[in-house]
């Protein structure tokens, strides 16, 4: 299944890791970067080799690793910590260019990249890392692309309209699944965190970053198609098979791209 839930815990927290694959999250993001200060990095390394000499193999393949970008002291440690733990799924941030996800690559030949979008070289060279051999999925860092480009979005998020597009059109043209979204820094705001969902959603996006376990389920439960969608697939199958190329449901035309749309939602909902 192409994960819908991709949630961080810092790496030099082991005691999280297991709570973090239990909360139902698809992928957990172990992470190097952000959440990690830099005196902690090698302790952060060091957790991330124990556990995963430990790990039941089902849980290694929901792990994603979030490295330190191409730029930093810690480049080469990380690269080196993938190798030696066999964990291929990475997060590269900062990614601004297919050069750097080579680089990755190179060390690592079976990386699996995540290349998480931050700035304004990253949105316009989008295109390039989509095609870049090893990625796997693009990742919208919004809270980085907006200081980037100096934007407000405490309260509206069209700032990041234009960058969303871009992400959502180059990984279709790539073949890649629909990215993902950014973070909802606002734990216990339920109405937030969905409202950022949909408005991601409209926006192409099909997974989002979570910072805390109490985010999966309510993310999860948005995914799913409703009863009434799901009846309305129903509805529309049954008139197209019905009447093939001709139909009418509820005095509409019922025309091919209404019949894949309702195979989609029927096959979303798992029916």
């Amino acid at each position: 299944m192409i994960p819908r839930t991709y949630l961080f815990v810092p790496g030099n927290r082991p005691g999280r890791f297991a709570k973090a694959l239990a909360s139902g999250a698809d992928a957990i993001v172990l992470d190097l970067e952000d959440a990690v200060a830099a005196a902690a990095k090698g302790e952060a390394r060091d957790a991330i080799a124990q556990w995963s000499r430990e790990a039941a193999e089902p849980d290694r393949a929901r792990i994603v690793v979030r490295i330190n970008d191409t730029q930093s002291a810690g480049f080469a440690d990380d690269l080196q910590l993938l190798r030696d733990a066999r964990l291929a799924d990475v997060m590269l941030p900062k990614a601004e260019s297919a050069a750097q996800v080579q680089a990755v690559r190179a060390a690592v030949p079976d990386a699996r990249v995540l290349a998480l979008i931050e700035s304004a070289r990253g949105v316009a060279n989008a295109h390039e890392m989509a095609g870049a051999a090893g990625v796997v999925r693009l990742v919208f860092g919004t809270l980085d692309y907006a200081l980037d480009l100096d934007l407000d979005i405490t309260d509206n998020a069209e700032g990041l309209a234009h960058a969303a597009s871009v992400l959502a059109i180059a990984s279709r043209v790539a073949g890649l699944p629909a990215p993902v979204a950014g973070v909802t820094p606002r734990i216990d705001d339920e109405p937030r965190l969905l409202a950022d969902l949909a408005w991601s959603r409209r926006h192409g996006f099909g997974a989002k970053l979570c910072i805390h376990p109490r985010q999966i389920a309510p993310i999860h439960a948005a995914f799913a198609p409703s009863a009434q969608a799901i009846d309305w697939a129903r509805r529309v199958l049954a008139a197209d098979a019905a009447s093939p190329g001709a139909a009418q449901l509820d005095g509409r035309m019922i025309d091919r791209p209404v019949v894949l749309q309702a195979q989609r939602t029927l096959q979303r909902a798992g029916a």
